[in-house]
């Protein structure tokens, strides 16, 4: 197998940022900045999708970010006070789970994490099933992995564990936003970066051993 095994986890990392950014500002904001955050968010994806068309075809993870957010900034600015409360509550860590539920529902017909390995693997290895081996499993961790960050912050609403002072039960929100996603990503990070080498190095033993 001569087909390139390395996919670099910072250019997966570049079709999060429009969600890490709503993230973040939204938690900074409160109730009554959802919809701006949403909207800084989807204005970050019509980048990216502008960008993605002039230089190849805009990857998923563009798309799912612009309508996604335009969605939440139209409803968030439409809505009144009661939806602006539930956009803070529980909208903003819903879009976790939402994520990790479409990037799991669409793994195995179009993994996300495709699009980016075909920025460095010649296309005539796009169709092959070692290729479509590895950017199925790596899609679904990652989907796995989102789903349990977005559940993790739901949880911290559900239990109303937000961090405002330093006793125990507002140290679940450190350990559910905090923690649980910095494991993750650094265990999607080693799995991104070690899989392609492990599913090729198995492939060409099955091989050797057919032959």
């Amino acid at each position: 197998m001569s087909e390139p095994k390395n996919l670099n986890p910072l250019s997966i990392f570049t079709g999060f940022i429009p969600w890490i950014a709503f993230t973040l500002v939204a938690q900074r904001m409160a109730a009554n900045g959802v919809a701006w955050s949403a909207l800084l968010a989807a204005a970050i994806g019509l980048v990216f999708v502008v960008r993605g068309r002039r230089t190849g075809n805009p990857t998923m993870m563009d798309m799912y970010s612009l309508v996604l957010f335009s969605l939440i900034a139209v409803v968030g600015f439409v809505g009144g006070e009661n939806v602006d409360n539930w956009l803070f509550e529980w909208g903003r860590p819903l879009v976790g789970v939402v994520l990790g539920l479409i990037l799991l529902a669409t793994a195995s017909t179009r993994p996300f994490t495709a699009e980016y390995a075909k920025r460095s693997t010649p296309q005539e290895y796009w169709t092959s099933p070692l290729f479509r081996r590895i950017n199925f499993v790596l899609s679904a961790t990652w989907g796995v992995a989102i789903t349990v960050m977005g559940a993790a912050s739901v949880l911290v609403t559900a239990l109303d564990a937000h961090a405002t002072g330093t006793d125990s039960p507002y140290l679940i929100d450190f350990f559910l936003n905090w923690a649980v996603p910095i494991v993750l990503i650094v265990i999607m990070v080693h799995v991104t970066n070690t899989y392609p080498d492990k599913a090729s190095a198995q492939a060409a033993a099955s091989l050797g051993d057919a032959a």
